[in-house]
């Protein structure tokens, strides 16, 4: 009864371990940067050996501040950075290459070459997915085109890809186990979403060799156990999800309609669309959520490029506040925003928009709009945003949200989450855990090895912090939400 679940949450710019009890409590936890490359303009890249050391240090920070051994650890869950790209020798695990980052844009060219030639239609109907750098199978032709030599001894057997879940995997099991899960795997523009399998047409038109590839597993079963890290020898690896996906799993939005939002440098919304996809007409993801119980469960995704990185620019750029805490008193010194509304289309607009050539403004400056002004525009953008998606995600599955629940950073905020409820008009509901991403990583591994026994038991763990409800009518929400969408069409390429 005293053994506890290790969850590692391994994302863009630092590592994380936590660790759980029963409860769902975080009982310690550890935290590393690591260093951000940028060779060229629209390249982002990490030290693969950053993301394996940072995650193995955290994790026995975290079991030292616990005073625990491996004998306490009853198995251990993984999240991560989704759709990061790794290639690496089989026989030595050294990589070929730095890992190419989500954020990387390199291969726009290669994009545009498939749009031209016909396949996007194909690639989104089997993957649910639209052809964009963001996504794994075309940073895996780029390394395989450009090393000298990849392609062949990657057909031959001796290469091993993997987004960053498989080279932990990979790490922590001392090369034996070479596997990743269909949440992850739904993001590599490889993967049939109906069969949960590779697909051969997609890996053709990509020139990917299967041979390269992971096998993909359920998101909760025992995968192998740690033989790489002698403080945690034998414990069972036993949970895997990408980020979203397993944040969805935290928040226990496991029905039909009921849906997260992140709120972080970006934010991402998931609502979770049962046992069979829906294929979005409004320019959403389609995505498997993750497989339990041999059924694979499905959600819709929409990502907001810019949510609280506007206020590090409000920060860093502007020099408007000195701490992004402070974003919230400076803007409750007024009582609206003034007629201001700031884009903040810095690297164009995603769902639903998908708009690479937007570019960010600021509408309706007056002579009198102030500091408090513009830091309360920037506020409502994030919310704007989140409500544009959450509009689209209701149209495309017919059906109205009861509530939506969140995390992340930004949570914190309280005008903000009450701006949010204002738009919705449905209740928006803050966790007491908020790190739900490492949790919902916790919880699959702890369903693999019956540390809970059912999805039941765990619901019951999850509890409401503070619920807000809209306070202002539904002609208000509408007039806002018309002015920012006469904002957004200025942006617009």
């Amino acid at each position: 009864m005293s053994r506890y679940i290790l969850a590692l949450d391994q994302g863009t710019t630092s590592s994380r371990a936590i660790v759980f009890d029963r409860h769902g409590r975080g009982v310690s936890s550890a935290q590393q940067e690591f260093p951000q490359h940028f060779p060229r303009p629209g390249w982002v890249e990490h030290d693969p050996r950053d993301l394996w050391e940072t995650t193995r240090r955290t994790a026995l920070a975290a079991m030292a501040e616990a005073n625990l051994t491996g004998a306490g650890i009853a198995a251990l869950g993984i999240t991560n950075q989704r759709e990061t790209t790794l290639l690496w020798d089989r026989r030595t695990g050294r990589p070929l290459h730095r890992a190419i980052v989500w954020q990387d844009r390199r291969t726009a060219d290669l994009c545009a070459q498939l749009r031209r030639q016909g396949h996007e239609p194909g690639f989104r109907r089997r993957t649910g997915l639209v052809l964009d750098p963001y996504f794994s199978g075309t940073k895996l032709r780029w390394l395989l085109d450009r090393l000298p030599g990849a392609r062949r001894r990657a057909e031959r057997g001796e290469l091993a890809f993997g987004t960053v879940d498989t080279w932990l995997l990979w790490q922590l099991t001392g090369g034996r186990v070479h596997a990743t899960d269909v949440s992850n795997a739904s993001r590599t523009l490889l993967l049939d979403l109906r069969t949960g399998d590779w697909d051969d047409r997609l890996l053709r038109i990509l020139r990917i060799p299967r041979e390269v590839l992971p096998a993909v597993r359920s998101s909760s079963e025992v995968y192998g156990e740690v033989s790489a890290v002698p403080a945690l020898r034998g414990v069972p690896i036993a949970g895997i999800a990408g980020d979203q996906q397993a944040a969805l799993f935290g928040q226990a939005c496991w029905r039909p309609g009921m849906a997260k939002n992140t709120y972080g440098t970006g934010c991402f919304l998931l609502m979770h669309t049962g046992e069979r996809p829906v294929v979005s007409r409004h320019q959403l993801l389609t995505t498997i959520a993750w497989k339990l119980g041999g059924r694979l469960e499905y959600a819709l995704e929409g990502g907001v490029f810019i949510g609280g990185a506007v206020v590090q620019w409000l920060r860093d750029g502007l020099g408007l506040i000195a701490r992004s805490a402070d974003i919230e008193a400076l803007a409750a010194r007024v009582p609206d925003n003034g007629g201001v509304y700031l884009v903040p289309a810095f690297a164009g607009l995603g769902a639903p928009h998908w708009d690479a050539a937007a570019r960010g403004a600021i509408i309706g400056l007056t002579r009198g709009s102030s500091a408090a002004h513009l830091a309360r525009a920037a506020l409502e953008s994030i919310a704007y945003q989140s409500a544009d998606l959450l509009r689209a995600m209701e149209a495309d599955c017919g059906r109205r949200l009861r509530e939506l629940r969140v995390d992340g950073g930004a949570v914190v905020n309280n005008g903000l989450m009450q701006f949010q409820a204002d738009l919705l008009r449905v209740p928006v509901v803050r966790p007491r855990t908020t790190e739900t991403t490492a949790l919902g990583a916790a919880y699959l591994a702890g369903l693999a090895t019956g540390y809970w026994r059912d999805r039941g038991e765990i619901a019951h763990l999850w509890q409401a912090d503070r619920t807000f409800r809209a306070r202002t009518t539904a002609a208000f929400s509408r007039r806002q939400l018309a002015e920012w969408h006469r904002a957004v069409a200025r942006t617009r390429s």
